[in-house]
């Protein structure tokens, strides 16, 4: 005989179905099983049970709580376009944060226990300090000349060239366009372009992979800034524009001078207005560039606008056209996804003894033969 679970509370199946981003009135129609059981005609069998909590995202357990579980992210979440912050982020960017949390609070605790030292940069400088004062600061822990994109290819190897640099200061940079390694819950760039967590040993940064490159580049440094300025922050930046908060603001001033120093783009506007050709200068997309014309006021609000547009639908319609090909190199993706720094600090405390496999598998989101495959394989490259 099956096992029937008798004490149903209605308020939890409600709040998960809510929480997964669900109206009632849709998921019962999908779902009329579960709806019986909130009117108490029926009973669901604890397998029923399970697969409805894996349906909606939620721990099993949670469905016998009294009532419904507070949850909260660890940062402001900014809107560019309700010009506030928020607490209140989708399931999917929840989760990830909530894996990105994780990750941190892991590695802290492990370099702390290896008697790592503080990084000295986080939370250097504050609201009211001066930006260039900031961008001056982080070239010289990066090591990076003024005009650092010289002897690069092109704006796409700028953004590989700046992650590394980085990492290699001590900050872990993830990748990721997905919950984990879950390409059936995409987390949508509308809401969030990136989020950085601060610490003082191990401060992370997230930027949406499913954003174009030529965007995320403008996002790895606003988050940069934000390390700086010790603060921790989730944003969407709609329209590669800030929320109306200073901290936001200082962000985007710090990413648009570092990229594009103030005095060399006024020379180069001098000689050329070609968005494409003062790319391929500085190293950043032709985005960025417009970006910073109109924070210089050389084009107005209008103008950034429609090219911004024109060029964001470009991109959608190339993504879309890439989406009909064979998939990409998948422990390239996970290099990205997992972070190169952050990765082998996990491959290290499991040969030390200091962290089984199946924390190491949880970690990462790699599993048995792929997780070894990886280690061994495509992690040192």
């Amino acid at each position: 005989m099956k096992t029937r679970v008798e004490n149903i509370n209605r308020e939890i199946i409600e709040w998960a179905i809510i929480r997964h981003g669900k109206s009632l009135e849709e998921f019962y129609a999908q779902n009329p099983e579960v709806e019986s059981w909130t009117k108490g005609e029926k009973l669901p069998t604890v397998k029923q049970l399970e697969e409805f909590t894996h349906k909606v995202h939620v721990p099993f357990g949670y469905m016998f709580l009294p009532d419904p579980p507070e949850e909260s992210i660890p940062m402001p979440f900014f809107r560019t376009v309700q010009k506030t912050s928020t607490n209140k982020v989708s399931l999917n960017v929840y989760h990830t944060i909530q894996i990105i949390q994780n990750r941190q609070e892991w590695l802290t605790q492990y370099l702390k226990d290896l008697d790592f030292p503080v990084l000295d940069f986080v939370g250097r400088f504050d609201a009211y300090s001066n930006y260039k004062t900031i961008v001056n600061d982080i070239r010289g822990f990066l090591q990076l000349d003024p005009d650092w994109g010289a002897g690069l290819k092109n704006w796409e190897d700028a953004l590989n060239f700046l992650t590394d640099k980085i990492e290699d200061a001590g900050i872990i940079v993830t990748f990721n366009g997905v919950v984990g390694t879950n390409n059936y819950r995409p987390i949508d760039v509308k809401e969030c372009r990136g989020f950085v967590l601060v610490d003082r040993r191990a401060p992370f940064m997230f930027i949406n992979a499913a954003d174009a490159k030529a965007a995320q580049i403008f996002t790895l440094i606003h988050e940069l800034a934000h390390v700086w300025l010790g603060e921790s922050a989730g944003f969407d930046n709609q329209n590669l524009l800030p929320a109306n908060d200073p901290i936001e603001i200082l962000c985007d001033k710090v990413a648009a001078e570092l990229l594009v120093p103030e005095s060399s783009f006024h020379e180069k506007w001098k000689i050329t207005q070609d968005y494409k050709v003062l790319s391929n200068i500085f190293k950043v997309s032709p985005i960025v560039i417009a970006r910073r014309a109109l924070d210089l006021g050389f084009i107005n609000l209008d103008h950034f606008f429609d090219f911004y547009n024109e060029y964001m639908a470009d991109f959608k319609r190339k993504k879309a056209r890439q989406s009909q090909k064979p998939g990409g190199d998948f422990y390239a993706t996970a290099r990205k996804r997992v972070s190169v720094r952050f990765a082998a600090f996990v491959n290290n405390a499991v040969k030390e003894n200091k962290l089984l496999y199946r924390d190491a598998y949880k970690l990462t989101n790699l599993k048995g033969n792929t997780y070894n495959t990886f280690v061994t394989e495509h992690l040192y490259q």
